[in-house]
């Protein structure tokens, strides 16, 4: 009801809607009892329709992408042609609707911001969607007022500001939708609109929830787009002015009245109310034009509307329009598609494409001409001649009631078109058969005589396109879907498809059409929704060469799908002579015009995605690091690549956690590579970032070492960093002493952290090699360690990042383990050892598999006779040494070139005599008899043997030489000619 102290004004007279006010009352005393809070409803309703059609400025309310609002638009601007057409549709929309007849419909007008001022960040970036497709009234008054010369659209509902600005939902939730904003149903389907909030003129739906329920029940149908289609769609496609606008403001003000008592969902509807009737009194006061020449387009819903700005008389309360918020909207123009539509708005599958047919069919049989805008793009002609409609007022201007009439008959049902319904049965038969489907002309007669059975049974003559899916999907799919598509969705495209529309090229931002000039090289249409493969030779035609740049650079900021390569890669260092490209860029021109919102070219758009990633709210080192790469790769400048290494170094000298310390070294070892490679000097920023992360990693060390939060992981990559790192870093001024306090002061209990700070000790010379050895073979020798050990190995394994020397030593460990473990250990504990690796050094175990071929036999006839290297000494590293009754040990004897080098220079195998733990003393023997080592602890004596006093050597080294004679080999051929070789073993 209107609100107190508001007349209500009667259009007719006091009785041009008084017999049915009373036939109402009576009927509401009937029924109920006494006339309550029914006939106040009813009632209600009929003054709501007396108020709408008593206001001399004309309310035509409509509902979205209705054939009938559409049709009976298109007859009322013929008939009235009015001078100014106000549209409910966000006022800042307006000056892109030219921009329509650049493309194919249905596209949407969009408004976006990325940059908020006045929202809360967490709503970034917004998006606001106004689809717009050819069968809607919309449409209609927007090409009768573009191509009309004279009459002036003006689009007075609130801006997409204010749709932003009274969302009522909590800030950190994002903003919440109006009715008509409803959110994508399915995110597939409504992939052309994102996660935009729609708007659209003419949301007719119930908003409550049970009166939704009673009405499909009741009529036979499944979802509320069928009952429209059947009770109000068909009735009202044929029917005069003054009906339809009665019969719309009567339902508009039924489903206005029977709502739930939603204060939030009320204020945003009386608000938008408020502000649009406000908007056209200032323009009715600025332009002096007579109401009476005008027409206002709204959706039925806020035709029967009870605010006090209702109306263009004096008496109309003023309302003051808040002020915009300082965020800049960008405006543009992209794709959409029937199921977009249908998604986004809650509609069922197929209704926008059955309303397309609807819309063709009436045009086509009423003979009405609608209004298209001149150079449409993929536009139907329309058929049929143009009819002026006959005036629906009398010659004194009242109106007469249409209501009584329309409400006490049953609406006219078309009948049966049997050509028609034959027609729709052979091509989906035909269809199917060409998607799998095992059809045939027993099921084009089984379709046909099921849609007649299903219409009769809910009261229809005519079967309706969904009787007739219903019927298709009941005889030819039954339980069984041979391919992509079900018979449901081949009943789509039969009756029109999904449509998808497409923006064109003058209407598309400055960097949208950039990027297809610059690719007119190709030779391509990219227009084309199809994916096209494109060649590029960069050798013979370099003239290609920069579209081999951009499409890098859009693979980086399009969906991966959009531009896909194919052959060719770009890294660094490395630039490929010929690459082959999958291109779907028509496919993904929403993605593509948005980044047009951006910047000017897709170099500008670029560079602002790299700093924003840097300089982010979640940038860390690796990210920066990460930027720094993609700028060297796709951009040209170094001012920019300089600034984001930079950002690197302030990024990770704040860091307080190393949980990206492998993602860290596997970055700055690629640009530290790069460089070296291109560059005679390392950049600022990269001799900064490592002189910065080896103080940091250096401090963190002990810490990360105890830590629980920390992984095995991270600590092995920190030390990767410090030790790969170390002869750089101390180049650059850093001291090794704080490396070697940080090991020292790292107190780990963790088994993989154990055996991690074991193998840093060891690089450090903190921990020789025989001790490291003896440490493992202890761990094996303690039953309450041996559960324990794989945990240990994980360690190691860890270490061969930071200390690939040790890989030999792991093997040797990992196979001492399994030779020594006995079975009941060995078996329980073979699957904690694969899932530990698998889960922490994945990526190193391929080390091991590479030194563990270099190790054993290749072949398994020689794995019998095969012994180990690591057998020839015990666990400790040391070779038993012979006390003073023992019987002399076997000694070869080595002459020749080789033995006097090694007398005169016994400096190298002193140093190999330590490595392998078989330290002794030099004793020259007698002339030709070569040297011998002889002491305590060495790997001989200088006792007597074959050779004489001091004429042998050790065991040890004689089978070391006389196994392996390669290397030695080649060493003597530098030196002398290879005449020697090592005599076997004395008796």
């Amino acid at each position: 009801m209107p609100p107190s102290g508001v007349p209500v004004p009667h259009s007719g007279g006091p009785g041009a809607f008084g017999a049915l006010r009373d036939q109402l009352t009576d009927a509401a005393a009937a029924f109920a009892g006494s006339p309550g809070a029914l006939a106040e409803i009813l009632t209600g309703m009929i003054d709501d329709v007396d108020r709408a059609l008593g206001e001399r400025l004309e309310i035509f309310p409509v509902c979205h992408h209705s054939p009938a609002s559409a049709l009976a638009m298109a007859r009322r601007l013929r008939a009235k042609r009015p001078k100014v057409v106000y549209l409910e549709l966000c006022e800042d929309l307006q000056p892109l609707l030219g921009e329509l007849r650049n493309c194919r419909l249905p596209v949407a007008v969009q408004a976006f911001a990325s940059k908020l001022d006045g929202f809360p960040a967490e709503w970034a970036p917004l998006s606001v969607v106004a689809p717009i497709t050819e069968a809607s009234a919309e449409y209609q008054a927007i090409a009768y007022a573009l191509e009309t010369p004279g009459v002036e659209l003006v689009l007075v509902d609130r801006s997409v500001d204010h749709v932003f600005q009274w969302a009522p939902r909590d800030p950190a939730e994002g903003p919440a939708p109006s009715s008509s904003d409803a959110p994508a149903a399915a995110e597939e389907e409504a992939a052309l609109h994102g996660d935009a909030v729609g708007v659209e003129i003419g949301d007719l739906r119930p908003r409550f929830a049970e009166l939704e329920s009673y009405l499909l029940h009741h009529g036979k149908v499944r979802h509320w787009s069928e009952w429209w289609d059947q009770y109000v769609e068909q009735p009202l496609v044929a029917a005069d002015h003054e009906t339809y606008r009665q019969v719309m403001v009567l339902i508009g003000s039924l489903f206005r009245r029977l709502r739930p008592a939603d204060a939030d969902r009320l204020d945003r509807d009386v608000e938008r109310e408020r502000y649009m009737w406000t908007r056209m009194r200032q323009h009715l006061a600025a332009s002096g034009v007579d109401p009476a020449d005008c027409l206002y387009v709204c959706g039925a819903f806020h035709a029967a509307s009870p605010v006090e700005q209702f109306g263009t008389g004096p008496d109309a309360a003023p309302y003051e329009i808040s002020p915009r918020t300082a965020t800049r909207w960008l405006y543009g123009l992209i794709p959409s598609s029937h199921s977009a539509i249908e998604a986004q708005f809650g509609l069922a599958p197929g209704s926008v494409s059955v309303a397309a047919a609807t819309w063709a069919k009436a045009v086509s049989r009423s003979g009405v001409a609608p209004f298209r805008l001149a150079g449409q793009a993929g536009g139907r002609p329309a058929k049929g001649r143009a009819r002026r409609a006959a005036p629906a007022e009398a010659a004194d201007g009242r109106v007469t009631d249409r209501l009584s009439d329309f409400l006490a008959r049953p609406p006219v049902l078309d009948d049966l078109d049997e050509a028609e319904l034959r027609g729709w049965c052979v091509d989906i038969v035909r269809l199917a058969r060409r998607n799998g489907y095992l059809a045939s002309t027993a099921d084009a007669i089984a379709v046909f005589e099921t849609s007649i059975l299903l219409a009769g049974l809910r009261n229809r003559a005519r079967p309706t396109p969904y009787d007739f899916a219903d019927a298709a999907v009941t005889c030819i799919e039954k339980d069984v879907v041979p391919g992509r598509r079900d018979v449901r969705r081949l009943c789509e495209i039969l009756l029109g498809g999904d449509r998808i529309g497409q923006v064109g090229y003058d209407a598309l931002p400055p960097l949208a059409r950039d990027v297809l000039d610059r690719l007119a090289p190709l030779g391509l249409d990219l227009d084309k929704r199809t994916i096209q493969r494109a060649l590029l030779d960069l050798t013979a035609d370099p003239a290609v060469a920069g579209c081999s740049d951009l499409l890098w650079r859009l693979r980086h900021l399009l969906p991966h799908d959009a531009v896909r390569p194919i052959m060719g890669e770009r890294r660094l260092g490395e630039r490929s002579t010929q690459e082959s490209w999958d291109l779907a860029l028509g496919r993904h021109q929403r993605a593509l015009i948005e980044l047009g919102y951006e910047g000017v070219t897709i170099e500008q758009v670029l560079e602002q995605r790299l700093r924003r990633r840097a300089w982010g709210p979640r940038a860390t080192a690796a990210v920066a690091l990460e930027a720094v790469e993609d700028a060297l790769l796709l951009l040209d400048g170094r001012r920019l690549v300089d600034e984001l290494g930079a950002r690197a170094v302030e990024l990770l000298a704040a860091e307080r956690t190393v949980d990206e310390a492998p993602e860290v070294l596997r970055r700055i070892r690629r640009l530290l590579a790069h460089y070296r490679a291109t560059e005679p000097t390392l950049p600022p920023w990269c001799a900064a970032f490592v002189t910065t992360g080896y103080a940091h990693y250096c401090t963190l060390l002990p810490s990360a070492f105890v830590d629980a939060e920390t992984g095995v992981r991270q600590v092995g990559a920190m030390l990767g960093f410090l030790f790969g790192m170390e002869s750089l870093a101390l180049s650059l001024g850093c001291d090794r002493t704080q490396l070697e306090l940080a090991v020292r002061q790292s107190r780990p209990e963790a088994p993989a952290r154990v055996a991690l700070h074991w193998a840093a000790q060891h690089h450090l010379g903190l921990l020789p090699l025989a001790q490291l050895r003896a440490r493992s073979t202890e761990l094996l020798a303690n039953p309450l360690v041996v559960p324990a050990f794989p945990q240990y190995l994980s360690g190691f394994v860890q270490a061969l990042e930071p200390v690939p020397g040790l890989t030999p030593f792991v093997v040797e460990v990992m196979s001492t383990a399994f030779a020594r473990l006995p079975d009941p250990v060995l078996l329980p504990w073979l699957p904690t050892l694969i899932t530990t690796l698998r889960a922490q050094a994945g990526e190193l175990v391929p080390t091991l598999v590479r030194e563990a071929g270099r190790t054993f036999p290749a072949a398994l006839p020689a794995l019998d006779a095969w012994a180990p290297p690591w057998t020839h000494r015990p666990a400790g590293g040391a070779v038993p040494t012979r006390g003073p009754g023992s019987a002399a040990q076997p000694v070869a004897a080595v002459a020749g070139p080789v033995a006097d080098l090694l007398a005169g220079h016994p400096a190298t195998c002193d140093a190999v005599a330590d490595l392998l733990g078989c330290a002794g003393d030099w004793a020259l023997g007698s002339a030709g008899t070569g040297p011998a080592v002889s002491g305590p602890g060495g790997i001989g004596s200088g006792g007597p043997g074959p050779g004489g006093t001091g004429s042998a050597v050790a065991v040890e080294a004689a089978g070391l030489l006389t196994a392996h004679p390669a290397t030695a080999d080649a060493l003597a051929a530098l030196l002398v000619p290879p005449t020697w070789r090592a005599a076997p073993p004395g008796p």
